[in-house]
């Protein structure tokens, strides 16, 4: 019940509170360790959609791939409080954090960004100290190796142990070709063969593997799973990294991989909105525009995210996609008619929105700053920049701009970040450094999988 409250409720909840929590000990600014968001050369992915339709809900052949044990069965509905949001305690915790944040502290918690090299540097250190950024996502040129990579994770830690809020640090990790873990780490096989078996607690044990491995290593937010329905053999960037070729497997193998994650105090996201499965053209490079009518995505892309969102996504990532049926002018990543239209009213999602790297060429077209301010005020509550600390800078710049004019009222404001302090109290986010991880029983666990799966 709680969560479905207006923010303003929680706000004026919190005003009446706040001087019961200070007395009982006062509300914690983050605790814990969970989080992480965006994607690097493989992992956001874009296209010109082909035109084709994807195949019926259920192809030849798909009913008895792998052993299908379970890949029938229907996903269980746990009910309507089913942990797709935090509950009232995190909610009050946050809004009495977000009471005591001065400006510059929320408008950072807007940001995630990615940095330079294996080392801090004085940029890193002056985005962390000076712009107040909620988080960093690493890509694979920050990590040389196991000790390397838990090092660089306590040093940004150290560093932003003065701020009242602490980071989000994130990651991609989905198995198959899109990892970025150090070769000591032994991969895990790819979605598309996770989800051939037809198992789903096979599938939520890989889910929890790659937790455990995000988790290792410090970090406590993963990109990952993707729910995107592999339906166009000329997909450039999905093919293996779906769960599969119809919206009942991807949507049952992708919620058991989302639970796995959660389980290891990981933060799932889940990813690429509204659909990036029936594209040709890579966002990287260029804007895919997806042409389906409602009525069909409806039936294909939006399955697994609709059932996901029943069974507790804590975050979903926003791509950049033309999606014509619904707002043909503007990007999906920073349109108000797919963000808050679809996917926040229609689709009832009351959690946390990230948009696919804004450095992408999909959207290279428009101003990165106003892009940013523009997927704002659509609904999402973090903007990803995961390239280059000029492009960085002027997002920060955009949106202190935004917030200092009036474009971004200090209502929307609010709710923006009080989404996003309330899934960090949830995960219980901290400061704390970790140790050099048991690479051994890790891998062992990952061959043990690998085995299953062959």
């Amino acid at each position: 019940m709680f969560r479905k409250w207006s923010i303003a409720s929680w706000l004026l909840l919190v005003v009446l509170l706040v001087p019961l929590v200070s007395c009982a000990g006062g509300a914690s600014s983050g605790t814990g360790a969970t989080d992480a968001p965006h994607e690097a050369s493989e992992s956001g992915a874009g296209g010109d959609t082909s035109g084709q339709e994807s195949p019926s809900p259920e192809e030849p052949g798909e009913q008895d791939a792998g052993n299908g044990s379970d890949d029938l069965a229907p996903v269980e509905d746990e009910g309507e409080d089913n942990g797709s949001g935090p509950d009232s305690d995190a909610m009050l915790q946050a809004a009495a954090e977000l009471s005591r944040l001065e400006l510059d502290e929320k408008i950072g918690q807007l940001v995630m960004v990615g940095i330079d090299g294996t080392k801090m540097d004085e940029t890193t250190r002056r985005l962390i100290r000076d712009d107040h950024i909620g988080g960093i996502i690493l890509f694979r040129d920050n990590i040389d190796s196991m000790e390397q990579a838990v090092g660089l994770i306590n040093e940004l830690k150290r560093e932003n142990a003065d701020n009242p809020v602490p980071l989000w640090l994130s990651i991609d990790e989905e198995g198959g070709r899109v990892t970025r873990f150090p070769e000591s780490y032994v991969k895990l096989p790819s979605s598309r063969d996770v989800g051939g078996k037809g198992d789903r607690e096979l599938t939520e044990t890989v889910g929890s593997l790659i937790g455990a491995r995000v988790a290792s290593l410090g970090l406590n937010m993963v990109y990952a799973p993707v729910l995107d329905v592999d339906s166009n053999p000329d997909n450039p960037v999905i093919g293996d990294r779906s769960f599969g070729t119809t919206p009942d497997r991807v949507a049952k193998h992708g919620i058991a991989s989302m639970k796995g994650i959660q389980r290891e105090g990981v933060v799932p996201v889940v990813k690429h909105f509204p659909g990036h499965g029936d594209t040709a053209v890579d966002s990287h490079i260029g804007l895919p525009v997806v042409k389906h009518s409602l009525e069909r995505l409806h039936q294909i892309e939006l399955v697994p995210f609709q059932q996901a969102i029943v069974q507790g996504a804590d975050v979903v990532m926003v791509a950049h996609l033309l999606m014509e049926s619904i707002d043909p002018d503007t990007p999906a990543s920073y349109s108000k008619p797919v963000i808050t239209g679809l996917l926040r009213e229609e689709l009832g999602f009351t959690g946390v929105v990230i948009t696919d790297d804004l450095t992408m060429g999909a959207v290279a077209a428009t101003d990165i700053g106003e892009a940013a301010v523009a997927s704002i005020e659509a609904g999402s509550n973090i903007v990803m920049v995961g390239h280059d600390y000029a492009q960085e800078e002027a997002v920060i710049k955009a949106l202190q701009q935004a917030v200092e004019s009036g474009r971004i009222s200090e209502q929307m404001l609010d709710d923006r970040v009080l989404a996003t302090l309330a899934l960090k109290q949830k995960y219980n986010l901290d400061h704390e450094e970790v140790p050099i991880p048991d690479i051994n029983r890790l891998n062992s666990e990952a061959e043990a999988v690998r085995k299953a799966i062959k």
